[in-house]
C-alpha cells in the first residue's frame, strides 16, 4: 500500500503533492497548509480535489514483488550493478523507464527522468564513481549496500541503502538512504570493503 501511494504521488504537481500529504496523511487544517504555503484556503481545497481525482483515475499498482525476484529481475539487476559500479550512465539509462525517480533521505532530493537522475550522478553525484554495490533486501525489495571508494585510501566507505523500485522489466526507482551508521548495522553489514 505505501509503495502504491508513493507511486501515485509522482504523478502529481508539487503543490498537490504537499498539500495531499499535509491535508490527507498529517491531518492538517486547510487553514495550516494554506498558511504554510502562502495561499488562500480555497486554493487549498481545491489543489486537494485535483490531486484526490487525479490520483482517483492514476492506475497505482505497486511495483513488481521482488521476493522471490524472478530470473528476468535478476537480469535485470546484474546488469543495474554492472552500469552502477561502471559508472556507465548510458548502460544505467537503457534500464531506467522514463518516469524512473531517484531519491535521496533524508535530503530533499526528488529526480524524474532520465535526464534528471544521470545529470545528477554526473555532477553532484560524481562522487559515487567507483562505488561497489552488495546486495540485500530491504521490505521485500532488492536493495544494496552501497559503498563509497575510501577517501583516505584504498578500500570503500558505507554510503547509502539503495532500495530498488522494478515494475515492467525496468527500475522504476532508485531510493538511497544515506544514514548508514543506523541501517548497515540492521543489515549486518561491515563497515568498510578491501580494495580487492
Amino acid at each position: 500500500m505505501r509503495l502504491a501511494f508513493v507511486a501515485a504521488l509522482q504523478h502529481l504537481p508539487p503543490k498537490q503533492r504537499a498539500v495531499l500529504i499535509l491535508r490527507e496523511v498529517l491531518a492538517w487544517k486547510a487553514s495550516e497548509v494554506a498558511e504554510l504555503l502562502d495561499t488562500s484556503v480555497a486554493s487549498v481545497n481545491s489543489a486537494l480535489q485535483r490531486a484526490r481525482a487525479t490520483l482517483a483515475d492514476t492506475d497505482a499498482t505497486a511495483p513488481d514483488a521482488a521476493n522471490p525476484l524472478d530470473e528476468e529481475q535478476r537480469k535485470l539487476l546484474d546488469r543495474y550493478v554492472a552500469a552502477f559500479e561502471g559508472y556507465d550512465m548510458a548502460a544505467l539509462t537503457a534500464l531506467l523507464r522514463e518516469d524512473a525517480v531517484m531519491t535521496m533521505p533524508p535530503f530533499d532530493l526528488w529526480l524524474q527522468g532520465h535526464d534528471d537522475i544521470t545529470g545528477f550522478m554526473l555532477s553532484i553525484g560524481a562522487g559515487c564513481a567507483g562505488s561497489r554495490l552488495v546486495a540485500i533486501e530491504a521490505n521485500g525489495s532488492p536493495a544494496f549496500a552501497h559503498y563509497k571508494p575510501d577517501p583516505d585510501g584504498p578500500g570503500f566507505v558505507p554510503w547509502a541503502v539503495q532500495v530498488i523500485d522494478v515494475s515492467g522489466g525496468a527500475v522504476t526507482g532508485m531510493h538511497c538512504f544515506l544514514d548508514t551508521p543506523r541501517f548497515f548495522p540492521l543489515f549486518g553489514l561491515p563497515d568498510r570493503l578491501d580494495a580487492g
